[in-house]
């Protein structure tokens, strides 16, 4: 009988380490999200409420993947922009890329803008098989630390942001583009830059 009280002695005593322990572990989880924040939705919050924010790194110049210099968002100023950012391993952005290839070419046949891929923790090799393999015509920046993509909340991929000539963001797709996003969002861009 005198064995088995301090079994329940040091049954109860590891009870309360335990919770302790859970505690302390959940403490750190809440103090990492705070830390290292959640999805950033500034940008999406203040699209879907209709205003036209200015594009975020506007004038962060990036090299061409085509190694032919460097572009920022802000040499394309006055036209219209599609930016996309891609890589070579995500999936999503092999389908979509037929989209933003007609894109590119109603774009071009219309002198109003342009489509803009910038990658996403990608290889040169890489990315430049995927433009050869998909005959992509539109130029790409390699954001190369990812700096400009933190700037637009961007860590999954494919993102795409339609800008308009003045450089506000119109419209946002955190994910696969369709046809008619691509559509609908060319159309806002128009009207948006034909307004002001």
């Amino acid at each position: 009988m005198t064995s088995a009280a301090p079994k329940k002695a040091r049954r109860g005593s590891a009870i309360p380490f335990v919770v302790g322990l859970l505690a302390a572990a959940l403490v750190g989880l809440l103090v990492y999200g705070v830390v290292h924040g959640g999805e950033n939705t500034t940008l999406d919050d203040a699209v879907k409420a209709g205003k036209l924010p200015q594009a975020p790194g506007a004038t962060v110049k990036r090299p061409l993947l085509d190694g032919s210099g460097q572009k920022s968002l802000a040499d394309y100023r006055g036209q219209v922009v599609v930016l996309n950012f891609w890589a070579s391993w995500c999936q999503p952005c092999k389908a979509e890329a037929p989209v933003l290839q007609r894109a590119q070419s109603a774009l071009t046949a219309a002198h109003s803008g342009t489509v803009l891929g910038a990658t996403y923790e990608d290889t040169v090799d890489d990315s430049q098989g995927f433009e050869r393999e998909r005959r992509i015509s539109y130029p790409s920046v390699r954001d190369i630390g990812t700096d400009l993509a933190a700037r637009y909340g961007t860590n999954k991929l494919p993102e795409t942001f339609v800008l308009d000539r003045q450089g506000r963001v119109v419209a946002i797709s955190r994910g696969q583009i369709s046809q008619a996003f691509l559509d609908q969002a060319l159309a806002k861009a128009q009207r948006a830059g034909a307004a002001s």
